[in-house]
């Protein structure tokens, strides 16, 4: 549903976005993540046509950014991180305008932007004006209007920015509802939290380059090892840890606990488990050491940052 190859923006002597290169299949949320100031608004304006690229190029439902704008633009619902409401209108009265914009037929004007409204909790919003609405409430509008003309592709350009936590978490639980429509959704963001939470496919982009791109899985057992798992038992290790010695990486034990790196877990933990069980020793719990995006995406940064280092070396 997108797909750019070597997509580039040049702004005089000022490179924003770097040569990057990703696709998005249908149904899939994919969060490009980064820094301010990293690219990733500047890709979604070359996304919706609003900017041309330097060079490269870019489809969005396979239309071309360039040469079939128009076509991109009825493709795509945009939520931009300033969305830009009338604050004096009602919401209804918002969305008709927006609707009409749109040139959507009389009758689907009439009842999608009430059954939009009522999908994301706002039904007692109808005759506010937006001045009155709060910031969860007026970012879920914005995701209202950029969805009334029902287009396949969504773009969230910091969906959540400087929202306090209770609105940003409203605004997340309605992008995962639009999960459910099998829409495809890209997400930019500099949101940690948000990013795993939400996306089937993560890239990381840093001076305008994509460094990384994969699920959180890969990108975790790429950039922070192989997954480790916490064992605890009833008694003392005593013996436990020659036990596991060949089988697995020990990498740190307690009085009554150890963790261990492997690469396949789901078929050498029933190993690890018959051959503690087989030598008398009880085990309490055997769970994985979750990571956290925070942990893989530091790693990936620093990694980046001591290539640009030995680049500039040599």
């Amino acid at each position: 549903m997108i797909e750019t190859h070597e997509l580039t923006k040049d702004f005089k002597d000022f490179r924003a976005v770097d040569h990057i290169s990703f696709a998005v299949e249908p149904g899939m949320v994919f969060a490009i993540l980064g820094p301010n100031g990293a690219g990733k608004t500047t890709t979604v304006r070359m996304l919706t046509s609003i900017l041309k690229p330097t060079s490269g190029w870019a489809r969005v439902s396979g239309y071309d950014v360039v040469e079939q704008a128009t076509a991109v633009r009825t493709s795509v619902g945009v939520l931009t991180e300033q969305h830009g409401l009338y604050e004096r209108m009602k919401g209804m009265e918002y969305l008709d305008f927006f609707a009409r914009i749109y040139r959507l037929p009389s009758d689907i004007r009439r009842t999608r932007p009430f059954q939009l409204m009522e999908r994301f909790g706002l039904g007692d919003a109808h005759d506010k004006r937006l001045g009155e609405y709060s910031k969860g409430m007026k970012q879920k509008l914005a995701l209202v209007r950029a969805m009334l003309h029902d287009p396949p592709v969504l773009l969230l350009d910091e969906p959540t920015s400087a929202m306090d936590p209770q609105s940003a978490r409203l605004v997340r639980e309605s992008i995962k509802d639009l999960q459910r429509d099998s829409r495809t959704i890209t997400i930019t963001t500099h949101n940690l939290t948000e990013a795993q939470s939400l996306a089937d496919r993560i890239a990381v982009i840093r001076k305008g380059r994509i460094i990384a791109n994969g699920t959180f899985r890969e990108l975790s057992q790429r950039f922070a090892g192989l997954p480790t798992m916490e064992l605890h038992l009833t008694q003392h290790l005593n013996g436990a840890v020659d036990e596991l010695t060949g089988m697995v990486d020990v990498i740190e034990t307690g009085d009554r606990w150890l963790r261990y790196r492997v690469a396949e877990p789901q078929t050498v933990n029933p190993q690890v488990i018959r051959r503690l069980t087989g030598a008398g020793l009880d085990i309490v719990t055997l769970s994985e050491v979750s990571q956290t995006l925070e942990d893989v995406y530091l790693q990936i940064v620093t990694e980046d940052e001591g290539l640009e280092r030995d680049v500039k070396r040599n």
